[in-house]
């Protein structure tokens, strides 16, 4: 069964509608799926479709507000807040009819991030939890850049590339002309860019940097914007839900940190997918997506908890 749908949330701004599609028809297992970026949209996440369905699993694609398939109001700072973006997952929650029996949660990414400020705000609604490529803080994300990936790029492109974002000309063709090989290719998706699957690749053509820059900063080297600041290594302890860590290899983020999140939290437990990258529902897909199955699976079943 797939059943799309508009679902209304009030912000300071007022009432908007965000989009969401309900794929499967199961009363014990529910998956909502929060995208990266923020800003993305769900559509690289379509991944999921030649597995999920297959497992009798259901689950919601979902349109953060200001993606694609949602309303895109002015995003003023109010509206940029961790605990607004936090609200609205608890709004379609809501709609949608998730509950402590059956929701589950996932978050990639950004998506990562709202999942763990949701878990540690409403927790008792969640059923399990799954964080995807994300380790609990941005000084853990741009420590692992500067000290691991960048002193392995070559230095004089790099170079480059910072002069670039020192001036300023982050729209300027020549900083993707850079980073595409240099970094896209090798921690992004490890695989040609030309290679890249259609839904990732609308997902990029999609994507609000009004809400994208805002929170993450400009560069691709790293993070910054409101999120900078953003850090729950301390708090993970307080999620008690059965939860997964998902990382890999050549992610941009520090597989051992998700690896070690994993271990703060009671009832933790990691993926690790060797051959992946940043988008190891890509290029990892069997380990990545086996192995989230048997989680979800395994809590359903009570044989993981």
């Amino acid at each position: 069964m797939i059943d799309a749908r508009m679902i209304d949330v009030t912000t300071p701004r007022g009432t908007f509608k965000v989009w969401t599609r309900r794929v499967g028809d199961n009363p014990r297992i529910k998956l909502l799926l929060l995208h990266g970026g923020p800003g993305f949209g769900h559509e690289y996440l379509e991944a999921f479709d030649d597995y999920l369905p297959a497992e009798g699993i259901e689950y919601y694609h979902y349109d953060q507000l200001g993606s694609f398939y949602s309303d895109q109001p002015e995003m003023t700072d109010d509206m940029l807040e961790l605990p607004r973006f936090v609200d609205e997952v608890e709004q379609v929650r809501r709609a949608l009819g998730l509950d402590r029996n059956n929701f589950y949660l996932f978050g990639q990414s950004w998506g990562g991030i709202l999942a763990i400020e949701y878990a540690l705000a409403h927790q008792e609604h969640l059923k399990a939890l799954v964080i995807s490529n994300m380790v609990a803080s941005f000084r853990q994300y741009n420590e692992y850049a500067e000290t691991v990936l960048m002193p392995a790029m070559d230095q004089s492109v790099l170079a480059e590339v910072k002069q670039l974002e020192a001036d300023g000309r982050w729209e300027d063709p020549r900083y993707m002309e850079l980073l595409i090989p240099m970094h896209y290719e090798q921690h992004i998706l490890r695989r040609p860019y030309a290679e890249w699957p259609e839904p990732l690749m609308r997902s990029f053509e999609h994507y609000n940097p009004d809400v994208y820059v805002p929170m993450q900063g400009p560069s691709e080297l790293g993070g910054g914007g409101k999120l900078l600041s953003w850090d729950r290594t301390a708090d993970l302890n307080r999620i008690t839900v059965p939860t997964l860590t998902i990382g890999a290899r050549h992610d941009t983020m520090d597989p051992k940190q998700m690896e070690w999140m994993a271990g703060q939290m009671p009832r933790g437990q990691y993926l690790d997918c060797p051959d992946g990258s940043h988008l190891a529902m890509y290029d990892d897909q069997r380990v990545y997506m086996t192995g989230l199955i048997d989680f979800i699976k395994g809590v359903d079943a009570g044989t993981i908890g």
